[in-house]
């Protein structure tokens, strides 16, 4: 099964890519982004979906970054998306931010802690928006039949699944390439998510940390196993960055991970 939003197709023969920086730090910084990775995907012809939260609820720390808010958060985005003619992305946490949001952005994102909420399953599904619901790190892959379920019941079938790593442990994740399949398996595109994988969620005590030189490692894998799209978060400074720092892509190596990806890509087709 597959669907459009704008014209990037999800599902479909070609992989797409959710690209962008974890957090709406600045509307400049936001703007930044969106060209600089808008012109890389344009030269590769990559099929691109610009991603960025106006607000990260989960943060570890109280005294952590969360963003600029919904309103301003979503009129920046919008205003990318008009203006760069790009599909954009953002993530919900309640139902009335589902239904705000949807007047702005291309597609809906549920994060993975939120993944068996209904009424933010059901909110979502029902603004009419795709919806792109990230597995929570606490489930099996054959779990997500029943959010699969769940979004049919409520009338939506323009939906993907995300995997995004899994605790194993303290403080860590891992990623069992087998899942990809079995996820695929159940009648929807599948994202894999490769910044957020190598994530170690309160590893830095009062904020999370990662290991970004280990994301592209993992998305290859992934697009070997044929996945329908890459999820990276991607940043100028990530060492700077207000939010996910130490596992986002530096924009100046996305062109190489994406050539990369293409190459494998390319043999997986070859191969099938």
């Amino acid at each position: 099964m597959s669907f459009f939003i704008q014209n990037v197709e999800i599902g479909g023969s070609k992989p797409f890519y959710l690209l962008g920086p974890c957090s709406l730090e600045n509307e400049d910084f936001a703007w930044q982004m969106a060209r600089s990775i808008k012109e890389i995907c344009t030269r590769l012809n990559v099929p691109f979906i610009f991603k960025a939260s106006y607000d990260k609820a989960n943060r570890t720390s109280v005294k952590s970054f969360r963003g600029p808010g919904i309103r301003e958060g979503c009129r920046i985005l919008a205003d990318i998306g008009n203006e760069l003619q790009i599909p954009v992305v953002t993530d919900v946490h309640t139902e009335e931010q589902a239904e705000y949001a949807a007047a702005f952005v291309d597609l809906l994102q549920v994060p993975a802690f939120l993944c068996r909420q209904s009424d933010l399953l059901e909110a979502c599904a029902k603004t009419g928006r795709p919806v792109n619901i990230k597995k929570g790190q606490f489930l099996a892959p054959w779990d997500c039949r029943n959010i699969c379920d769940k979004m049919r019941a409520f009338g939506c079938e323009q939906f993907m699944l995300c995997e995004r790593g899994t605790s194993f442990g303290y403080n860590n994740l891992v990623v069992d390439m087998r899942g990809l399949k079995w996820m695929r398996d159940l009648g929807c595109p599948v994202v894999f998510d490769a910044t957020h994988s190598v994530q170690r969620p309160g590893g830095l005590g009062g904020a999370t940390g990662g290991d970004r030189d280990l994301a592209p490692v993992l998305a290859n894998a992934a697009m070997a196993a044929g996945i329908d799209g890459v999820f990276m978060e991607v940043h100028s400074d990530p060492d700077n960055a207000m939010s996910d720092g130490p596992n986002q892509i530096r924009l100046s190596d996305l062109e190489r991970v994406l050539t990369n990806l293409q190459l494998v890509r390319n043999a997986y087709d070859q191969m099938a």
